[in-house]
């Protein structure tokens, strides 16, 4: 029997209207990806997205804005009994955003790759204008940023 995955995401945008994504190295994969993550026993979808926030970042968030939850089965890339359900949420610095970025894709240091079942992460910008829902990996992300260019382009948010 199979069992839910429940992932919460968030899409934090910054000034210069960019949008934060994670470039990890997952199990020997490479994945871009919205920051977040699973949500665990005991927490609420908003706690969790800061808490995720806070050990991926380093940054104090508020949650804003619910943006869209998978209205679609989708069985996890990992483990093949599961099915991911995902939430998403806007994402506003409480102060100023000044986590180390990268500028290329999955630009690791040799070290961070090494051992082909660790896990890593660095994070680079990709203009709202320009971000396209192929440059995610998870087929759930590629939905929302199809989501959140509509919505730019049809009034001004306040990411």
């Amino acid at each position: 029997m199979g069992q839910f995955n429940i992932r919460v995401y968030g899409i934090l945008m910054d000034s210069e209207q960019r949008i934060l994504v994670s470039d990890e190295f997952i199990r020997g994969a490479y994945i871009t990806k919205l920051p977040g993550g699973g949500l665990e026993f005991g927490e609420g979808t908003r706690d969790c997205l800061q808490r995720e926030f806070k050990e991926e970042t380093g940054m104090d968030v508020q949650i804003g804005e619910h943006l869209y939850t998978t209205d679609f089965f989708q069985l996890s890339a990992f483990n093949q009994r599961d099915q991911i359900i995902s939430i998403y949420y806007e994402v506003i610095a409480r102060e100023p955003i000044t986590i180390p970025v990268k500028t290329q894709p999955f630009d690791f240091s040799p070290a961070q790759i090494a051992d082909p079942q660790g896990e890593s992460e660095v994070f680079r910008w990709i203009p709202l204008a320009t971000i396209q829902a192929s440059d995610m990996t998870l087929p759930i992300d590629k939905i929302v940023i199809e989501m959140v260019k509509k919505k730019k382009g049809m009034e001004r948010a306040n990411f």
